[in-house]
C-alpha cells in the first residue's frame, strides 16, 4: 500500500465511510492515477477536468458515475491532501435520475425459483423478502437473525446506520434449511470452499446468483440485487404499506428518495385517472379516433 492510499484509507475510516466507498473511492483515485500515469499528489486541477472528459467522451459513463469519481478526486485533494478545491472550474454533471425497473411478484418468484443451486436460492429469497442492499447481505451475522421477534438486523448500512426488517416465514424456514447444510457460525453467508470460511462472501456472489437465475428464468429485463430491493419496496407499497414505513425499512434518510415508488407502484398509477376520462366527448369522437387507429 502506497504512502497516499494509506492517509486516504485513514482519512476515509476516521469520517467512518461505509466500505463500498471506501472501495470505490480509492479506486478512482487509482484510475485517476494511471490514467495520466504519475502519483495523484502531482497532478492539479487541469488533469481533473481532462479526466472528466476523458469519463464522459471515452469511456462515455453516465453522470451519475461520473459524479461519483468526482466526488472521490475531492475527497483526495481536499481531505488527504489539503489542498483547495474549486467546483466553479470543476462543475459537477447535472445528476439523472431514472426509475427503476421493477419485475412483477410472479418475475419474482420465476427468478428465485430458477437459482441453479439452494446457496443462491437463499440468497435471492433474503434480498427480495429484506429489501437489503447486496453489501449488507453478505455482512448479516447469524446473531442477526432475531427469530423470537421475527425479525432481522441489518448492522451499518448505508451512512453506517442500523435498522431492523421483518423476518418472513418463509425466509426463516429457509435460512433453518441453510443453516443444516452449511452450519455458519459468524457469518451467517460464509465464503471460501464449501462456505466454510471465515470470512463472508463477496458481493459478487449474489450479483453472480441474480444473473444466472434470470438466464434460466428466461427474463428479458436486466436483473442484479439491487432490482430486487426496488421489488421489495414497490411490491410493499402495492400491498398497502405507507410510505413511511418503507423508508424505515429501506433505511431511506430522507422521505423524498422513497416517494419515487409512487411513480412505479401500479396501485396508485391504477387509481388515478386520467383527466381524458372526465371530458363529456361524444360518442362520434371516439369512434373516429378508434377507427383512425385501426
Amino acid at each position: 500500500m502506497t504512502h497516499l492510499r494509506k492517509i486516504m484509507l485513514e482519512e476515509l475510516e476516521r469520517r467512518n465511510y461505509a466500505e463500498t466507498t471506501k472501495e470505490c473511492y480509492l479506486q478512482a483515485v487509482e484510475e485517476f492515477a494511471q490514467y495520466f500515469k504519475r502519483p495523484p499528489d502531482r497532478l492539479g486541477p487541469e488533469h481533473i477536468r481532462e479526466f472528466q472528459a476523458h469519463l464522459f467522451t471515452d469511456r462515455k459513463l453516465a453522470p451519475n458515475t461520473v459524479n461519483q469519481r468526482l466526488a472521490a478526486l475531492r475527497f483526495f485533494f481536499v481531505k488527504t491532501l489539503r489542498r483547495p478545491w474549486n467546483t466553479a472550474e470543476t462543475p459537477y454533471p447535472k445528476k439523472v435520475v431514472h426509475l427503476p425497473v421493477v419485475l412483477s411478484r410472479e418475475e419474482v418468484a420465476r427468478l428465485i425459483e430458477s437459482a441453479d443451486l439452494p446457496f443462491h436460492r437463499v440468497l435471492l429469497m433474503a434480498l427480495y423478502a429484506t429489501g437489503a442492499r447486496r453489501a449488507e447481505l453478505t455482512r448479516l451475522k447469524v446473531s442477526d437473525i432475531d427469530s423470537q421477534r421475527m425479525i432481522i438486523r441489518i448492522r451499518g448500512g448505508k451512512g453506517r446506520k442500523d435498522r431492523e426488517v421483518m423476518l418472513s416465514e418463509k425466509l426463516l424456514e429457509a435460512l433453518r434449511e441453510h443453516w443444516r447444510r452449511h452450519k455458519p457460525q459468524e457469518w451467517l453467508f460464509p465464503g471460501g470452499k464449501n462456505h466454510k470460511a471465515n470470512h463472508p462472501i463477496t458481493t459478487k456472489v449474489p450479483w453472480q446468483a441474480c444473473q444466472r437465475a434470470a438466464k434460466r428464468a428466461g427474463l428479458q429485463k436486466r436483473v442484479y440485487p439491487h432490482i430486487l430491493r426496488h421489488c421489495f419496496a414497490t411490491h410493499l407499497l402495492e400491498a398497502g404499506a405507507d410510505l413511511r414505513t418503507i423508508q424505515m425499512l429501506l433505511g431511506h434518510s430522507d422521505l423524498e428518495e422513497t416517494t419515487i415508488y409512487l411513480h412505479i407502484s401500479k396501485r396508485h398509477l391504477n387509481a388515478t385517472a386520467s383527466p381524458l376520462d372526465s371530458l363529456a366527448l361524444s360518442a362520434s369522437v371516439t369512434q373516429a379516433a378508434a377507427s383512425g387507429s385501426a
